[in-house]
């Protein structure tokens, strides 16, 4: 029983790691209906600027985390104002192999030399190591970070979303663009600070990711993309609570297959879970099921 506590503790820290990135998915699908496949590498980008703020910057943990996040915001924007603004309105086709070309230059691009380079880096955690013992379960607090900061990221979110102006605008422009225009709301923005937001968590979850696995690499992006965006889809993507409840079903199902089957199978398994899910309700656990605007 034990065992399985931590197990599940385990399960509960990547899943909230996977929270992080299966945000922005959810957010930019919800504003402009676009898989941004480019948001694995954002998450890459904002794991190794974290890592050269707290080693080769010598700067605290919370202004790397800081620094990370807003890199990756000028990222975000950029990524959407060259790759996917111009063929805002082209067949949807076009903008999905924009967005995977977009992929492949961000994680080929910091493979050179004088960006990341291609090899692994040990990450060196910036933040002294305690384990409790709880229940006869080994919490640390490193997990107690993660769980507390994207509660935090949650909460701020949905307040953002749902209490401010600029929430409003989000939702406006998520119904419609024309009728959001007509109301005086500038969509170009709008999207851009979605980009920025989702970028941004997605930085700071390749930060909690690189002091949780500690080692990094230019296409370490590539699968947690994936499954953050399995678990949107999963959750119901387009919708926030559906994004982390996706992300927590992910990471119970990684970890304790890996635990008690193969970890050869995790993966297989987890995609298999969506597959079902998907062919009993293709709208997602969350989403609601209607007419798709085209």
């Amino acid at each position: 029983m034990t065992d399985l506590l931590e197990q599940v503790i385990n399960g509960l820290q990547l899943g909230f790691v996977y929270a992080l990135i299966a945000l922005g998915y959810t957010m930019v699908y919800g504003i402009i209906r676009l898989i941004n496949f480019a948001h694995g590498d954002v998450f890459m980008v904002g794991a190794f600027v974290g890592y050269l703020g707290f080693t080769s910057w010598g700067l605290p943990f919370p202004l790397a985390v800081l620094v990370a996040m807003t890199a990756c915001s000028v990222l975000g924007v950029t990524i959407e104002r060259i790759a996917y603004r111009p063929l805002r309105y082209a067949p949807r086709i076009a903008a999905l192999i924009s967005a995977l070309g977009v992929s492949l230059f961000l994680e080929y691009f910091s493979s050179l030399k004088f960006v990341f380079g291609p090899n692994y880096r040990v990450v060196e955690v910036p933040i002294e190591y305690v384990r409790w013992n709880i229940g006869g379960a080994n919490v640390t607090n490193i997990q107690v970070i993660i769980v507390v900061t994207v509660l935090v990221f949650l909460v701020f979110l949905q307040y953002l979303v749902f209490r401010t102006k600029i929430g409003a605008a989000m939702r406006t422009v998520s119904f419609d663009h024309d009728t959001a225009r007509l109301m005086g709301i500038n969509v170009d923005t709008v999207i851009s600070i979605t980009f920025a937001i989702g970028s941004a968590l997605a930085a700071a979850g390749g930060v909690l990711y690189a002091i949780a696995y500690p080692q990094i690499q230019p296409f370490m992006g590539v699968m947690p993309g994936l499954k953050a965006f399995t678990a949107a889809v999963l959750g119901g993507i387009g919708i926030i609570p559906g994004a982390v409840l996706g992300s927590l079903i992910m990471g119970q199902v990684e970890t304790l297959t890996t635990a008690y089957i193969s970890s050869q199978m995790r993966d297989a398994i987890a995609f298999g879970i969506l597959i079902l899910v998907l062919l009993v309700r293709p709208s997602g656990i969350l989403g609601r099921t209607g007419p798709e605007k085209v």
